[in-house]
Formats: C-alpha cells, sequence, structure tokens
C-alpha cells in the first residue's frame, strides 16, 4: 500500500510537527541537537531487528573493505620508476611503467624535427577551450640527429597541435588528436617532396596508454555484487525456515526464552523479517515521504563524491566554464529539495497553529546558523592561512543554501493563503489549483529574474563588453584577460573585494583566468532562489493533489517537459552558442532550467518507486538525507582526517585516489546508517 503524500505533513512521533525543510531534516524532538531513541520493542520484534541490522550494516561496511582489497590489489600502489621490468607485477595495464616526469592526465610527446633548414614553433590547444587562442609548447630546433624534444601534453581532452616554421612564420601543418594517459608518442615532422617542399607531421605510438577508466569499472562491480548479496540476504530472509534458524543463531537466549514463554514463538505476523523494510521505516513512514530524503541523500553523497575528488577523474570536477559534468548536478538537485521540503514542512507547521511571526523567527534563526557554518567552519580560504578577516571567503554553498531558505520560506509563509494547499479555495480554473492561489510569489520570482537578466546584460563592466559571460582569460582568444564571470564577478570583487571571494575558480586550469571569482557570489544567488522555488512548487503539488498519485506525477512530468523546452530555447540545444549558456560558475537561467528538468524527472521516478510503489526504500542514500548537515559538515571538517584520507603510495594513480574516495564516501553512509538506527539527527 502507497504512503498517502499527505504522511509528510504529519506531527512526528514526539509531537513536534513534521519536517523542517531543507538542508535539515526533521528530528524526533525541539532544538537545535541531538534526538532520542523511540519507544521500545518487544523481545521478538527486538531480536530480530537487531540479528538483520547487525547483518546490513557489516554487509555495509564491507563495501570498504572490498572496495580497497580489489582496487588496490597487488602492484597497483606501487611508485613510479620500478622500470618496465615491475609492468608485469602491476594490476592489468592501468598501473605500469611511466614516462618520467609524466604526471596523472598526461602523456608524453617526442617531438622529431627533421627538417634541416628550420626550426619550428609547436602550439596547443584544448578542445574544451572555447574561443582560446593557442599556447605555445615548445620551440623545436632544426634537425640535429637527437632524438626530439620532449613535451608533456594533456590527456583529459582532444587537442589542437599546430606547427609553425621560422622561415617567415609559415604554418606547416595542424593536427587534432586525443592522447591517452601515460602514453608515450612522436610527432614526426619531415618533408615528403624536396622539389614541392611537402611537410608531412604524423604521430606515432611509441607505448600505448594505459586505459584509465578501468578502476571506475571495478568499483562499480564491487558495488554491484555487494547489492545483489544484500538483495539475495533480503530474499533469503523472507524463507521462515532460514529466517529462524539465523535468529535462534544470532540471539539463542532471547529465541529459547519466546520459545518457553506463554507467548510462544513469533510468528510471520509479529516477526520484523515478514517485511523488514516497513518496519525498518516505521519511524519516520508516517511522518514523512521517504523519497524526498532519498532525493536529498543521494545528492548529498554524489556531493561528498565529488568534493573528495572523484578519484581526480575530469568529469567528476565541475565544468570549466559552460556545460555539464556530473559535479554540477548536485548542489541544484540539493537547492530544488530544499523548496520541496519547505512547503511540506511549513505547511505542517502552519497546519498545527504556530503564528506566522514565531516561524518567521525560527526561519530567520536558521538561516543566521547556516551561513555562520559556512563562513568559520566550512571555509575553504583556511588553504591561505589561519582565517582571518584578511582572507576570510564570505559566500559558500552554507551561505548560499541560508540566503535562499530566508528568501524562499519567509516568502511562503508571508504570501501562503489559507486552504491553498489543501485544495479547498475555490477558483476558476482546478487544474492550476498548485500555481493560481501563489501569484504573489510568482510575481517576486519572476522580478528577482529581470533583476537578474538586467544586471547581467546591462550592467556596465569596466574593460569588459556589455552583457559579457565567459571566463576571461585566454578564452574569446584572449581578448578580455580581466572580465571573468562579467557583471556577476564584477559585483562580487566590488562589494566583497578580491580577498574575501574564491581564489581557484574552476576556469583557472583551462582557461588560465588569473582574476578570483566566487561560484557562490552575490548575484548567483538570485538564481539559487529561483531553483528552490521550482522545488517549492513540487512541494505544492505533493500537497494539492495528496493521494492523487497520478496527478502528482503527470504535473511532475509536465514541469520536466516545459523546463526543458526553454532550456532548448535558451541554450540553442548547444553547449557554447546559446542566448544563455549553461553555466553552474553563473548559476545561469539556463542551468537551473535545466536542473530542474532533471531533478521533476528524477524526484518522479524516486516517488514512485520509493513512496508510490515501494519497490524501493531507498537505501543507502536515506539514511545520509535524513542527516544532511551533520554529513555535510563532517565531510568538510574531517577531509584531511584518517579513515577518509591517508598517505598514498602513488598519488600520481587513478586507483588510489578512486578507492580513497569512495572509501570515504562510503563511511559517511554507514555512519548516517549507524546515527538513524540509534536515532540521532542533527538539526538547526
Amino acid at each position: 500500500m502507497a504512503v498517502p503524500p499527505a504522511s509528510d505533513t504529519e506531527p512526528t512521533a514526539s509531537g513536534s510537527p513534521g519536517p523542517t525543510g531543507l538542508p535539515v531534516p526533521a528530528a524526533a524532538g525541539r532544538g537545535a541537537a541531538v534526538a532520542a531513541a523511540g519507544p521500545p520493542r518487544g523481545g521478538a520484534e527486538r531480536s530480530a531487528a537487531q540479528g538483520g541490522h547487525k547483518m546490513a550494516a557489516a554487509l555495509a561496511a564491507a563495501v570498504a573493505a572490498a572496495l580497497g582489497a580489489v582496487l588496490l590489489a597487488p602492484g597497483s600502489t606501487e611508485p613510479p620508476g620500478d622500470g618496465p621490468a615491475a609492468a608485469s607485477s602491476r594490476w592489468g595495464a592501468a598501473e605500469r611503467w611511466r614516462p618520467p616526469g609524466v604526471r596523472m592526465d598526461q602523456a608524453l610527446l617526442l617531438v622529431r624535427n627533421e627538417l634541416p633548414e628550420q626550426g619550428l614553433s609547436l602550439l596547443a590547444r584544448c578542445g574544451a577551450c572555447h574561443r582560446c587562442s593557442y599556447q605555445l609548447l615548445a620551440v623545436i630546433p632544426p634537425r640535429d640527429g637527437g632524438p626530439g624534444k620532449a613535451v608533456v601534453v594533456d590527456t583529459q581532452h582532444p587537442l589542437s597541435l599546430l606547427l609553425n616554421g621560422s622561415l617567415a612564420g609559415s604554418e606547416l601543418c595542424k593536427i587534432q588528436y586525443h592522447f591517452g594517459e601515460f602514453g608515450n608518442y612522436s610527432l614526426v615532422i619531415k618533408t615528403l617532396s624536396t622539389s614541392t617542399k611537402t611537410v608531412s607531421c604524423d604521430i606515432v605510438i611509441n607505448e600505448g596508454p594505459v586505459n584509465s577508466y578501468l578502476p571506475i569499472l571495478f568499483a562499480f562491480l564491487v558495488y554491484m555484487g555487494i547489492l545483489a548479496i544484500l538483495i539475495i540476504w533480503r530474499l533469503v530472509m523472507k524463507i521462515d525456515p532460514v529466517r529462524n534458524w539465523v535468529y535462534k543463531k544470532l540471539n539463542p537466549r532471547e529465541t529459547d526464552r519466546l520459545i518457553n514463554s506463554e507467548l510462544g514463538s513469533p510468528n510471520t505476523t509479529d516477526s520484523i523479517s515478514s517485511d523488514p523494510a516497513p518496519r525498518l521505516w516505521s519511524a519516520t513512514s508516517h511522518q514523512r515521504l521517504r523519497s524526498l530524503d532519498t532525493f536529498r541523500g543521494l545528492s548529498l553523497i554524489i556531493m561528498v563524491f565529488v568534493n573528495y575528488g572523484g578519484g581526480k577523474y575530469w568529469f567528476f570536477k565541475h565544468e570549466s566554464w559552460n556545460g555539464l559534468t556530473v559535479a554540477d548536478l548536485v548542489f541544484p538537485w540539493f537547492v530544488f529539495i530544499m523548496g520541496t521540503s519547505i512547503s511540506l514542512s511549513l505547511s505542517s507547521t502552519l497546519r498545527w497553529g504556530s503564528s506566522k511571526q514565531k516561524v518567521l523567527g525560527k526561519i530567520l534563526w536558521r538561516s543566521f546558523l547556516l551561513i555562520l557554518l559556512g563562513i568559520i567552519v566550512v571555509n575553504p580560504n583556511y588553504c591561505l592561512g589561519p582565517l582571518s578577516w584578511d582572507n576570510l571567503r564570505i559566500p559558500g554553498v552554507l551561505q548560499r543554501l541560508g540566503l535562499t531558505y530566508l528568501v524562499v520560506a519567509a516568502l511562503e509563509v508571508l504570501f501562503t493563503r489559507a486552504g491553498a494547499d489543501s485544495g479547498t479555495l475555490e477558483m476558476s480554473c482546478p487544474a492550476l489549483q498548485d500555481i493560481l492561489p501563489y501569484w504573489p510569489q510568482w510575481i517576486f520570482i519572476l522580478m528577482l529574474e529581470v533583476i537578474w537578466l538586467c544586471l547581467t546584460f546591462l550592467l556596465p563592466v569596466p574593460g569588459c563588453p556589455r552583457g559579457y559571460l565567459g571566463p576571461g582569460g585566454i578564452g574569446d582568444f584572449g581578448n578580455y584577460p580581466n572580465c571573468t564571470g562579467g557583471a556577476a564577478g564584477y559585483i562580487d570583487r566590488l562589494i566583497l573585494g578580491e580577498n574575501h571571494i574564491y581564489q581557484h575558480p574552476s576556469s583557472s586550469v583551462l582557461y588560465q583566468t588569473t582574476m578570483p571569482y566566487d561560484p557562490e557570489g552575490i548575484l548567483g544567488t538570485i538564481n539559487t532562489i529561483f531553483m528552490a522555488f521550482l522545488g517549492l512548487q513540487a512541494g505544492k503539488i505533493i500537497l494539492s493533489y495528496r493521494d492523487q498519485h497520478k496527478q502528482i506525477l503527470s504535473r511532475f512530468f509536465i514541469w520536466s517537459i516545459v523546463m526543458g523546452i526553454i532550456s532548448a530555447i535558451l541554450t540553442k540545444c548547444s553547449k557554447e552558442e546559446g542566448f544563455i549558456p549553461i553555466n553552474k560558475n553563473l548559476w545561469s537561467t539556463s542551468y537551473v532550467t535545466t536542473m530542474s528538468c532533471f531533478a521533476f524527472i528524477l524526484l518522479l521516478l524516486i516517488y514512485y518507486l520509493v513512496d508510490v510503489k515501494r519497490l524501493w526504500s531507498g537505501a543507502p542514500f536515506f539514511y545520509p538525507g535524513m542527516n544532511s548537515i551533520l554529513v555535510y559538515i563532517g565531510h568538510e571538517v574531517f577531509e584531511n582526517y584518517f579513515p577518509f584520507k591517508w598517505k598514498m603510495h602513488d598519488s600520481q594513480s587513478h586507483v588510489e585516489h578512486l578507492t580513497q574516495n569512495l572509501i570515504a564516501t562510503t563511511l559517511w553512509v554507514i555512519i548516517s546508517y549507524v546515527l538513524y538506527r540509534k536515532r540521532i539527527f542533527w538539526k538547526i
């Protein structure tokens, strides 16, 4: 039987209102601390639960051990420089002898100039660098009979190589090539015909590259194996003789006591194992939608993984400027589900009789705490030295979440009409009952969006073209090197100061930008509010059409289509050439509509599987989703401490980085599971 959507707005077991909104999950008691354990269970339930959950926890903990055992196989952590003879002892072909001086995501290119009369200039441009000028790699002398000049090249993206001759600066040839990691290549330049002076430029593979993606495949197989074991365990435990034998072995005294007591042996109805998942949910399933915590936990776990490094793979890092990678998905999803939870929690709180003034006071206090935690506890400018006003970064993830929560939650409290979320208001168009009652909120959000558009495209920025959305640096052929972020960067530097924003933006590597730029700056916060408001709209759909799963799912789908169409128009279905490209650094409008399109679809799927059909309990993402603030702050504070990080044998190995990052992420899932079992939640 499906959990009715309205259950998310019911009071908790302790009598306090339901979920308190994102990013903080509701605890079983009031205050900003720890919730105690729930009421004690009966003997049969307790012994069954303890046995089942001990086994589940043991299997979950085995993920980290299995992952380390598989990925850190003998030989895979040997330091480089052992010579080719050691290659056979290494793990497959992914960790063999490497060319000297070549690091991760690099290859060695030997340039052999066989032209006797002129030297050469080798220039390169990365294929992912939009409208970038060529950068000089090396100057190659005329033929001298040597092995050639060694050049290190990047392997993350295809490269365009340009060879210019020293005679009259002639362009000899242009090559596009995607080098492989740790590969050894030769670029041979020679004359094909002395009469026509035709020059050929050929790339020869001296030693093939490694397959740097094999560790991802092995890690995937390990996790799928653990998942298969858990599924098989759950199916086997549904067999009465097996289940009773396991419980007897795990709790022999308790089992004997129950058999000899007047209650008799536990039957299928009384035993938790007859349906483990629903009993596992018993503390919360009647108070909140599991799909929301699952969505939040999924976003959070991916965020933890990419913040820890994502195995040092480029697609687990933030995009340099325009476009999307895996790392660019999670923060907007987290913001989206925060908006959804705001709608449900405030509806519950107001329905239980809290005054708007009191609710606004709690909203203001929670926002203040989030901002304070972001500035003092989670501040990346610690790496610049002891935190002081001279290098204090003012914007940040928690700061933006706090401001967004303040605006969206206050907007919901001030403009929500009584009965609007229950569908009892009479209106001329019932099909729009989740939109029309909230027209003042929509006007406010649209005004904010107009402000963003005007500031972005009309604000004069000294030394930069009006409406500039580029990364600066060598982008746009190096014409605007100090214009990183256009109006967004200019506003932050003007109001906050260069020393109080992020010093190492994602554009600094590929586009060689030198200006500090903050992806959580002032102007982008407007569109973060827009993203949370779209999540708020998802919550209104759940409230307006409670118990009508078909209506909820269809509206999620319609909103996804609408957001997708808007994104297609704004971007012209192009990464770089649209009216407003998708850009996480700028939090552009197209970025918000695209991410909300994905979010509505993902919420639709999770809601259908978890709350409607109950085909999935939401594990393991449900547990970190219930303790989101603790996991986020904890993973930031303890990032550089064992067991989340340790000294590597080979820091230039994707294998070791991926193993370390996955084990650290898995540990936070296990920690959140243990806290969930002990009914410990941290709320603000």
